[in-house]
């Protein structure tokens, strides 16, 4: 599975595949526009693989659309409810505005950082705080969303955990979006898991003539 496009000034790609010999994977992506130029990008990962993760996250998919104006805690909570059933899933929510912020939220083993090139080249700027737990199962009693400042051209990048987490190693910031996500899907999935990775980033300039 590949999908990319723009919202707004804001470049993103999805790749990912099932567990190999499943039908089905259990690991989702939403991009769910928000108003102005954001996007609120949510990577679900449901329990497990094949169709009962499929369910859990596709219960968490159907949430965020409904919902996407909702401040991330409350979102993360309304996924919660709505798994409750479900085997569950870990899930990273980050809302990429317009003007160069992300607010982000994590509960589970679903990785999310923002990556720069520096004087000493590629580089971690930030890495979301995940929080133990299973959304639909045990939600942590205090949720809070972080906040981290980027510049155009720095890169959103969350993964499953059927991704490597050091697959950033070797990303080259010069391609497309759609270009790292499939690379990344690639060279670093694992065989013993479904996998996705998101690739995000503000290309800069301005949105309808508005700094």
């Amino acid at each position: 599975m590949h999908e990319d496009g723009f919202v707004g000034r804001i470049e993103w790609a999805v790749a990912g595949r099932a567990l190999p010999g499943q039908r089905v994977s259990g690991d989702r992506c939403v991009v769910l526009e928000t108003g102005g130029g954001s996007v609120l990008f949510g990577v679900l990962d449901g329990l497990g693989h094949g169709a009962p993760a499929a369910d859990a996250a596709d219960r968490a998919a159907q949430i965020l659309s409904e919902n996407r104006a909702e401040p991330l805690d409350v979102l993360m909570l309304l996924c919660h409810r709505a798994m409750a059933d479900t085997r569950g899933a870990a899930v990273s929510l980050a809302l990429f505005d317009c003007a160069e912020s992300i607010n982000w939220l994590g509960v589970g083993n679903v990785e999310s950082r923002v990556l720069t090139v520096g004087p000493a080249g590629l580089t971690v700027r930030a890495t979301v705080l995940m929080t133990g737990g299973i959304v639909g199962y045990r939600l942590p009693q205090h949720l809070q969303p972080q906040t981290v400042q980027v510049r155009a051209g720095d890169l959103l990048l969350m993964s499953t955990d059927g991704i490597v987490a050091e697959s950033f190693d070797g990303i080259d910031l010069s391609k497309s979006t759609a270009e790292i996500a499939a690379e990344v899907l690639s060279r670093h999935s694992k065989d013993t898991d479904d996998a996705l990775v998101l690739a995000a980033r503000h290309r800069g300039g301005t949105l309808n003539g508005t700094p």
